[in-house]
């Protein structure tokens, strides 16, 4: 049985300026909290999500004001095995707060949200956003609960370099830092990979340049980029153990087009179901935060040893997952000795 949870929001009511000199008139930001905060508002935990993920960690919740797309798949949270009573992240001790990142489309403000000076959705007028504006963001939420200093940060891939991004630019904020299958670059494989997916998208026929708001999306170049994507998350004997588990028995394809193998059913389904609860701006939006990605760019210092050296008085742990083919284990190896 699922707690239920509720997405709570955080309306930012002034103008917010952007990395990019941009500007957006406000921000509201969708997030959930599993847990109290102790009368210090010291045991705080922030849990950034992946590119894909939102701010629904764990239990259920049925539906997000707000949201562009949210669907079954998006009613259990995504982490609901590590966070609650007695798990990894125990809500009994722990108050573990989530955020929807900004330009998502599961709350908060992001393309397919409304601009409050035009009455429509923002679509390609949503300005380019980085992930240290993501993170900034996400600390004026924080600073509105009264929460000056966190017990720890954590997240996942793209997840994790806003941990660290965190972690280097406001040192004095946090104390642990649980980086989980991430890296401190952007890798060139992991360049090739978002070009792909990027790709799929802008040339689906329904994009138009992102305004597709008001007639059909771009779902296909959507479903191509998930799959290009899906590739990346488990290595190949792990995708093929899953398409075992997960074969599709019918599939609407193409006249000309024929699935014949599991792995083949798997992926195509992967793509279809993704339609349904994600937007291709939103998608577009957090891949470009990643593909910009630079940890010592926004600060002074000439080197990640320099940088890290910031982080001295913060403990890290640092999770490999072996099976990942987008953040290899030597990104984290690089991660940890750069760090001793």
């Amino acid at each position: 049985m699922l707690t239920p949870t509720e997405t709570r929001f955080h309306t930012i009511e002034t103008p917010v300026t952007l990395r990019s000199g941009a500007t957006l008139p406000s921000v509201t930001n969708a997030y959930e909290i599993y847990g109290e905060l102790n009368e210090d508002r010291s045991n705080a935990i922030l849990v950034f999500h992946a590119l894909t993920g939102s701010h629904h960690a764990a239990g259920f919740t049925a539906s997000v004001p707000g949201a562009y797309r949210w669907n079954e798949e998006c009613q259990r949270g995504w982490w609901d095995s590590f966070i609650g009573p007695g798990r990894a992240f125990d809500t009994e001790r722990f108050a573990v707060i989530a955020i929807n990142v900004l330009g998502g489309c599961y709350g908060t403000t992001g393309p397919s949200s409304i601009n409050p000076e035009t009455g429509r959705r923002y679509g390609s007028s949503f300005p380019r956003v980085s992930l240290c504006d993501m993170v900034d963001i996400q600390m004026q939420v924080l600073d509105e609960l009264g929460i000056e200093k966190l017990h720890a940060v954590t997240g996942g891939s793209v997840g994790g370099y806003m941990c660290l991004s965190l972690a280097t630019r406001y040192p004095d904020r946090v104390d642990r830092v649980i980086p989980i299958a991430s890296g401190i670059e952007v890798t060139s494989l992991q360049h090739l990979h978002n070009f792909e997916q990027i790709t799929a998208i802008v040339n689906d026929e329904h994009f138009n340049g992102g305004d597709y708001y008001d007639g059909p999306s771009p779902d296909k170049g959507l479903a191509l980029a998930r799959m290009i994507q899906h590739k990346t998350f488990v290595s190949l004997k792990g995708m093929e153990y899953r398409a075992r588990q997960e074969v599709v028995p019918t599939v609407e394809l193409p006249e000309h087009v024929h699935i014949e193998y599991a792995v083949e059913s798997y992926m195509w389904y992967q793509g279809q179901k993704f339609i349904d609860r994600f937007d291709a701006n939103t998608f577009l939006r957090i891949i470009d935060a990643w593909e910009t990605f630079d940890l010592l760019g926004p600060t002074d210092a000439i080197d990640e040893v320099e940088l890290l050296r910031s982080c001295k008085d913060q403990r890290f742990l640092v999770f490999t997952v072996d099976s990942d083919v987008c953040f290899y284990p030597e990104e984290q190896d690089k991660m940890v000795n750069l760090l001793a």
